[in-house]
């Protein structure tokens, strides 16, 4: 009787950690990392750190897929208008105009993110998907219809992405309308490899958007919203600070251990 009331007990309990760890928020390491003590690097930065790399190709516009060791496919800012080999496992998307979301995507991609919440609140991401997990920094973005058209700001409206997989923070600054405060960038954390675009038109003026670059401090710098501004330009507000990669090739692979030692920017093919 007793056994059978202990066992009983013992399952329960089990069920409950179970239940309650599924309740408790993911934890960044991304976040970890950057609030850490200089070189204290966490416990499963290091596990992850080796040999295990990610690859990821420029699509087009602000679409940039990253394949991930474990297999899984992402791309960022996903209308559907630039597809480069089989169909991704995870879209994010921003809502600034139709080049960067799709409401009817590809019934076959089983995980879409938006960066917009419903019923005026912002969205919230935290989801570990496959040997990735994702989060989101909400930002605001402008309105480009009315009479309020440019000027009124919706709240909330956008979001930066954030992917933490094999030791790697990698982070898709999305459409961005607005400088960053400190509570952005507390936020977002430490960033390896960072998405940045570079028109200076549509979405933020190109030294706001070189001052976001330099504080971030990311390893690896990845231009998109290209078609504006050229390369030249940006490259002088960023700074010596900055090496250039260009590459004839539109992917690259890139493990936490192989991350260049002097910040980079990488220009891969593509428009």
């Amino acid at each position: 009787m007793w056994r059978q009331v202990s066992a009983a007990l013992a399952l329960f309990g089990a069920f409950l950690s179970s239940a309650l760890a599924q309740q408790q928020p993911q934890r960044s390491e991304c976040l970890a990392m950057a609030n850490a003590a200089p070189r204290a690097t966490p416990v499963a930065f290091r596990q992850a750190a080796g040999p295990a790399e990610v690859e990821i190709t420029y699509a087009g516009h602000s679409t940039y897929f990253i394949d991930t060791p474990g297999g899984l496919r992402i791309a960022t800012d996903y209308s559907g208008a630039y597809q480069v080999g089989r169909l991704p496992d995870v879209v994010t998307m921003n809502r600034a105009h139709s080049t960067h979301y799709s409401l009817f995507p590809d019934k076959r991609i089983p995980h879409v993110l938006h960066g917009w919440g419903d019923d005026g609140k912002p969205a919230i991401v935290s989801d570990r998907i496959g040997d990735t997990f994702i989060r989101n920094v909400t930002t605001d973005i402008r309105r480009y219809f009315g009479d309020d058209a440019g000027t009124d700001m919706i709240r909330d409206g956008n979001s930066i992405f954030i992917f933490e997989v094999a030791g790697l923070c990698i982070g898709h600054l999305g459409h961005l309308h607005h400088k960053l405060d400190d509570s952005h960038f507390a936020q977002i954390g430490r960033l390896d490899i960072v998405m940045v675009p570079i028109d200076g038109t549509y979405t933020m003026s190109l030294n706001g958007i070189s001052e976001i670059t330099k504080r971030l401090r990311a390893s690896v710098v990845l231009p998109m919203h290209r078609f504006a501004t050229p390369l030249d330009d940006f490259m002088d507000r960023i700074g010596q600070q900055f090496e250039i990669d260009r590459r004839m090739e539109r992917s690259f692979r890139m493990s936490r251990d192989a991350l260049p030692s002097k910040p980079t920017v990488i220009i891969l093919d593509g428009v």
